[in-house]
């Protein structure tokens, strides 16, 4: 009988990194299409709250910026609605309003250079933790990706349409890809659009599993190694250019119109 082969667990994680990368390509969407899908996947999951929320990303010139045009749900987002903004918000490229709230992003563009894409949304179980007070608790292998990696603002600094809330938001978050804001929502800001939504979509699953998790019991916290080496996993460029990638394609089957 064969011995049982036995490797160090650092081999397979290398062989699982260049096997993503020689097989989980992605389609050569450009950014405003990626946008416009970032908003799509959002609506379906739940993240849409009228018009409030934000996605933007930096333009390919320093100091430029794109961002949904205000005015329009994520539901209704498509490249041509998305347009392109200077470091104080004028509008350079495309027709519409631009979202006074996107200023605070600003504040985390300009302390955060390896920051190149950022999603701020109100979705119901983020929301739920921010008004009782409760940081996000990542202690499941799906949540890892947010161990030691979002902070808390415990205190609300009103609509994020000035630059005394840009300054307190993007010093709340420090270092980290999310945060979660008292009264308010969450926010993550990653160095990739594909990123951003997959973060995106997991805080809002994470804070749903702790809330459900909450109303059974107690939150058993999670070994910090194993936390950390989840953590890094799930944040493998490729596979969140994967998850990325499945969730663009549900939205396609129904609305191919996002990449117009």
């Amino acid at each position: 009988m064969t011995d049982v082969i036995i490797r160090e667990k650092a081999e397979y994680h290398a062989r699982t990194t260049e096997q993503m990368d020689r097989h989980l390509a992605v389609p050569l969407w450009s950014l405003r299409q990626k946008i416009a899908l970032t908003c799509r996947v959002l609506a379906n999951e739940g993240h849409e709250s009228a018009l409030a929320g934000q996605i933007s990303a930096r333009g390919e010139q320093p100091g430029t910026y794109w961002m949904l045009s205000f005015g329009l749900g994520f539901d209704e987002a498509c490249a041509s609605n998305i347009v392109l903004v200077d470091d104080d918000l004028q509008l350079l490229e495309g027709d519409g309003m631009v979202n006074p709230s996107n200023r605070f992003h600003l504040w985390i563009y300009r302390h955060r250079p390896n920051v190149n894409a950022i999603v701020h949304t109100h979705p119901p179980y983020c929301s739920a933790l921010s008004v009782v007070g409760k940081p996000l608790v990542p202690a499941h292998m799906d949540t890892a990706m947010f161990y030691d990696d979002c902070a808390y603002l415990p205190k609300w600094p009103g609509p994020p349409i000035g630059d005394e809330e840009g300054r307190i938001i993007h010093e709340a978050l420090g270092d980290k890809r999310a945060i979660l804001l008292a009264h308010h929502g969450q926010l993550v800001a990653t160095g990739t659009i594909e990123e951003a939504a997959v973060l995106a979509v997991f805080i809002e699953r994470a804070a749903r599993m702790q809330v459900l998790a909450e109303s059974i019991g107690t939150i058993k916290p999670i070994d910090p190694a194993i936390a950390r080496e989840a953590h890094d996993y799930r944040l493998k460029p490729r596979a969140v250019g994967a998850t990325f990638h499945y969730f663009a394609r549900r939205i396609l089957k129904h609305e191919p119109d996002v990449l117009d």
